[in-house]
């Protein structure tokens, strides 16, 4: 796992989990929270490609909230329906036309054994995005002070500050 802070609001910007089981294949690194990593066109991936216009994710946190911006929906608000599912722990997103349905996981409440809560839900959508917020519960908080408390007992390498020579 990899995490990327910012220093002046000790928020996450970016968690990354590298996930591969075969040792002679390249790991990929599976975003959780941030920004996707760009694709670059290869010589083994020309073949087909997914269209740039498919809705997809992007997750962000910030100090009080937990927030999922979902790109490329169309319709408009009083088509979507946001729901907490406790049994799959898990948020769903569908529309009332049936062109859309997404499963949102929420790691964050998993690592502290908590299932979604309607009541945390709200979302809002702007310039084709779909906008959900989740307000973090007082264990999310708990759990996100003590990484931090943690994180800020660890010796940083400064640019150029490396603890060996390199040859």
């Amino acid at each position: 796992m990899a995490e990327e802070y910012n220093l002046d609001t000790n928020i996450v910007l970016r968690r990354a989990w590298k996930r591969g089981k075969n040792l002679s294949k390249k790991s990929q690194w599976e975003i959780e929270v941030g920004d996707p990593e760009p694709d670059t066109l290869s010589l083994e991936a020309i073949g087909l490609k997914e269209n740039s216009n498919t809705p997809y994710i992007i997750k962000r946190i910030t100090s009080t909230a937990l927030e999922w911006r979902i790109r490329n929906l169309s319709y408009p608000i009083e088509v979507y329906s946001v729901l907490a599912d406790p049994d799959n722990k898990c948020i769903i997103v569908k529309t009332s036309n049936k062109k859309y349905y997404k499963k949102i996981t929420v790691p964050d409440l998993e690592r502290v054994n908590l299932v979604p809560d309607q009541k945390r839900i709200e979302y809002t959508y702007k310039f084709g995005t779909l906008i959900i917020t989740y307000k973090k519960p007082p264990e999310v908080l708990k759990l996100e002070r003590q990484v931090l408390e943690e994180l800020q007992n660890v010796q940083t390498i400064k640019d150029g500050d490396l603890p060996c020579k390199p040859s």
